[in-house]
């Protein structure tokens, strides 16, 4: 019978940005998982969307490399889009890519994991988020 932490250890956490070419644009993405890392059980590796690395199939394979049968993608991203709901699912491997995503269909690499990828929503609407705003707000005013 498998116990519960041979189970956590065979799920992967997949976190995915945007990607920019500014690298303080993706030093939030990479902040954001060394804090995750710290308090999970799970493997941690982020993957890009658009022009930083690693790219979205490559965390995949680096966690497929790693013994993972599960992953948990979340996009690190407040709310739904185009690229939320077309382009990452189709850089995953779970959907079709949009009529006008040439650009996705002619860089998608090719993906080395069988087991079974569970995408979640966007971080969304939460008072967690809106207490950073009120600290924003509050930190420039005092």
């Amino acid at each position: 019978m498998e116990t519960n932490t041979e189970s956590k250890e065979k799920i992967g956490i997949l976190l995915i940005g945007h990607g920019s070419s500014l690298a303080e644009g993706n030093s939030v993405t990479y902040e954001l998982s060394e804090m995750y890392t710290k308090m999970s059980e799970y493997p941690v590796q982020v993957g890009f969307m658009n022009v930083e690395k690693p790219t979205i199939p490559t965390a995949l394979n680096t966690l497929a490399r790693k013994g993972v049968e599960k992953i948990i993608a979340v996009p690190v991203f407040l709310a739904h889009g185009l690229h939320t709901k077309e382009d990452i699912p189709y850089m995953l491997g779970l959907g079709e890519a949009r009529e006008d995503a040439g650009y996705y269909q002619e860089q998608k690499e090719k993906i080395e994991f069988n087991g079974e990828i569970v995408y979640v929503n966007p971080l969304g609407s939460d008072e967690r988020i809106v207490d950073i705003i009120n600290k924003r707000v509050e930190d420039t005013i005092n």
